[in-house]
């Protein structure tokens, strides 16, 4: 089954209110055979990080897109810019020491700092603030806790607790028993950021093809040997490969499949609530809770309701995304029964069995980095100054992400179907429950 296809028109964006700003403008595919220093597979936010920092390093750069330039997750995505990685430090110090954790703090503080730089390069405007909403007392004394933990070790003083009546003001809604504000995270129009990056990355000397799915990559047979990455129309040579794909990676490299699971996510969009509802999200922060599947939304420039959340058991889109998501929104915000939703898509990402990124090399001159669980607005982006770093020759930091260890899901790639299956049912019946 290939997610390229499964659910979108060849070459179309998704039905999104992105889209619906975007330029209809499109590049060549690729034709015949090519050279370049590096070839990227993929143009999302890993793949453009990659090729634009590789370009100002002065590489020649071919980026072959099979659909358009953020088609997949990208260009779909709630647009929430977190902070840290997706486990939180706590659980990164269980498990691998706080030296590391703070550095991998570190490293995800550089990662939204990146994203603001390249929003700003490009115009695209950056939103500060994001809220996370707790459901039960529990998990808002976590949050107090963890607030104290970053100001205290990690010199991050922008958490500020919330209590229950503190968020209900914050959202808008009396659904949740508090949680914290991020005052250092923010939120953006996912493909807006995509395509200014990829004009960055053109001006900088990037070759950007799209409708040029890879179908076969001929790795190295012996170190200091080039790579041949083949299309159906052609093919690129290439000293270096960087694989950029996250859930719609598919049979390209069996390794990185077995450790990073595709699974969809369904968004939906209001019409401009213009002065009508001014009690939500006054101050046009982001919001996710602490459900497994999660609920995430946050406001337009046009107070617009972005609103994402919903599970199915397959990966075929459902034929009513409104109707999925719709019930999701009403349990936060019941006064907006009446409201239009004029938009509704869904889109693939991929997460990990910890849901912290995959780091690897599937060959001696391969590089992957996927499985972002989420969080992948900032890590993904800067993933590819990482991999630019390394093929560089700096391979220290993207050493140390790699040192996270992602385990493979029972069954590798051949079981990801069931298993998909099993978990959503098992966790959407949690999160139901309130557990």
């Amino acid at each position: 089954m290939n997610l390229l296809h499964l659910n979108d028109r060849a070459g179309e964006y998704p039905p999104s209110l992105y889209a619906s700003d975007a330029s209809s403008g499109r590049l060549d595919p690729l034709q015949g055979d090519a050279r370049a220093d590096v070839v990227v597979v993929g143009a999302g936010y890993t793949g453009l990080s990659a090729a634009l920092h590789l370009a100002r390093r002065g590489y020649a750069v071919t980026m072959l897109e099979a659909q358009r330039i953020g088609f997949g997750a990208s260009g779909r995505n709630g647009g929430q810019i977190g902070s840290g990685q997706r486990q939180e430090v706590d659980w990164l110090e269980s498990q691998m020491g706080r030296n590391t954790a703070r550095h991998l703090w570190g490293l995800a503080e550089e990662a939204k700092a990146l994203v603001r730089e390249l929003a700003q390069a490009g115009g695209v405007p950056v939103r500060d603030g994001i809220a996370h909403a707790c459901r039960s007392t529990a998990e808002v004394t976590h949050a107090r806790h963890m607030a104290d933990h970053l100001a205290q070790h990690y010199n991050y003083d922008r958490v500020m607790p919330l209590d229950r009546d503190a968020m209900a003001q914050a959202l808008g809604s009396d659904a949740y028993v508090g949680g914290d504000l991020d005052q250092g995270a923010g939120h953006v129009d996912p493909l807006a950021l995509v395509r200014t990056m990829a004009a960055q990355a053109q001006a900088a000397g990037v070759t950007i093809h799209e409708a040029s799915e890879v179908t076969r990559i001929d790795h190295a047979s012996h170190a200091g040997s080039p790579s041949r990455v083949v299309t159906d129309a052609g093919s690129v040579t290439a000293s270096h490969v960087i694989l950029a794909c996250n859930g719609y990676l598919g049979t390209l490299d069996r390794h990185v499949a077995a450790r990073v699971m595709p699974i969809n996510n369904y968004i939906v969009a209001t019409e401009p609530l213009c002065n009508n509802f001014p009690e939500v999200l006054p101050d046009r922060i982001g919001v996710a809770d602490t459900k497994f599947v999660v609920n995430y939304w946050r406001m337009d420039d046009q107070r617009r309701l972005i609103f994402g959340g919903g599970e199915t058991v397959t990966y075929r889109f459902p034929r009513d995304i409104m109707g999925v998501v719709r019930p999701h929104l009403l349990s936060v915000y019941p006064q907006l029964r009446d409201v239009k939703l004029t938009h509704a898509w869904g889109g693939t990402l991929a997460i990990t069995m910890n849901r912290m990124p995959c780091f690897t090399r599937p060959a001696s001159n391969c590089l992957s980095a996927s499985g972002f669980s989420g969080h992948g607005v900032a890590m993904a982006t800067l993933s590819g100054r990482l991999m630019a770093e390394a093929v560089a020759g700096q391979a220290e930091r993207f050493d140390v992400m790699a040192s996270v260890p992602t385990q493979p899901f029972p069954g590798g790639s051949m079981l990801r179907g069931p298993m998909l299956v099993a978990g959503m049912a098992w966790y959407g019946l949690r999160d139901r429950l309130g557990f």
